[in-house]
């Protein structure tokens, strides 16, 4: 049994990582800003509160760990992500990653496994992408996520392990956030919007596979696993053809509506962005009208990871638990990927649509 530390536990990923943990026998102590309010696991996960940028709070969630001489691991999920404020971005995303590396070194703790992201290709020209190709960062948050995977190769040079992980885009059971938008015009019978053709090929991710990843990198050979590997699904198609697979699993005979002259759609959205009208930021609706997949070769050969959801399968499995849930937060709003985000100008859509 390890024992684990999931920074940002209270979230979406950290819910599902900690289900997957405790299901394998492991012990998980969760430290997040907001509450953790999970009663099918409550009564088994050492919960605290606690924020990431407050040193004492990170180095009272790895004390929670228990004895030095027992298997510790940190898995470093928290952030804030693009719809907060660029302060809040910077000092948590950057300064709080540095205190976790640091409390873990400090307190011997092996391993921090951190969760980053693909935001930091930026906006490519080439696909798919590899794990050695040029980093360029998009607004805070992509040069943020840049940024805190200097600071791990700072740290793994320093002789911390830290595994790199690099999801796609994920969704699941929890998930809300941007794709809270998608659901929502699916349940209520409207086509949905796209930005561009549709065709492009768009690559996602289901939690549950992140979550297996997590696992391969946590319990691997350390000379193995202290590198970096992107994470998405293997099988994936066009936006629109994995779209469309939600609202035919809504029912109501709909479909994606795509809006093929990009630019004018690019410079509306950046204008209700600056108005604070936009339920999209910037790296999504500049990047969702081109391909965006990564290569998962480097993941599957050494680590093998095997992805058991499709782009298009995850997408219904949350739509599905959205629709499950629906009276949990309608009428709800928030910056997280656990709350939906609001609407704005989009929301009249449904007018046209």
């Amino acid at each position: 049994m390890t024992s684990f530390l999931i920074t940002g536990g209270a979230g979406f990923l950290g819910i599902n990582l900690a289900r997957a943990l405790l299901a394998a026998g492991h012990r998980v102590v969760s430290l997040d800003v907001a509450p953790f309010d999970y009663p099918d696991v409550a009564d088994r996960v050492t919960a605290i509160q606690g924020d990431i940028r407050v040193r004492a709070a990170v180095d009272r969630a790895i004390a929670a760990l228990g004895a030095e001489d027992g298997a510790r691991c940190v898995v470093h999920a928290a952030a804030a992500l693009p719809l907060y404020s660029e302060r809040d971005i910077r000092t948590t995303d950057v300064h709080g990653t540095r205190n976790v590396l640091d409390a873990a070194l400090r307190h011997g703790v092996e391993r921090v496994v951190h969760i980053s992201s693909t935001a930091v290709y930026g906006i490519p020209d080439h696909h798919p992408l590899f794990e050695d190709d040029y980093l360029q960062g998009v607004g805070p948050y992509g040069e943020a996520k840049i940024q805190a995977e200097m600071l791990c190769l700072e740290y793994r040079a320093r002789g911390l392990c830290v595994p790199i992980l690099r999801p796609k885009s994920f969704v699941g059971p929890e998930r809300l956030g941007v794709f809270a938008l998608l659901y929502d015009f699916a349940r209520t019978g409207h086509h949905f919007p796209v930005i561009g053709t549709g065709r492009n090929r768009y690559q996602l991710l289901d939690v549950a596979d992140l979550c297996d990843a997590i696992l391969l990198v946590a319990g691997g050979d350390k000379a193995v696993v202290d590198d970096t590997f992107n994470i998405g699904a293997a099988e994936y198609r066009t936006l629109g053809e994995d779209f469309q697979a939600v609202l035919d699993a809504a029912g109501h005979g709909k479909g994606v509506k795509p809006l093929p002259v990009v630019t004018p759609m690019i410079w509306t959205f950046r204008a209700l962005e600056a108005l604070n009208l936009s339920p999209l930021y910037k790296w999504v609706y500049e990047t969702v009208a081109t391909d965006s997949f990564v290569s998962i070769e480097k993941a599957q050969r050494v680590l093998g990871f095997a992805p058991r959801y499709s782009t298009a399968e995850a997408l219904v499995r949350n739509y599905r638990w959205y629709v499950e849930h629906l009276d949990q937060f309608a009428g709800s709003s928030g910056v997280s990927h656990r709350a939906p985000w609001k609407q704005g100008a989009l929301g009249l859509a449904k007018l046209v649509f």
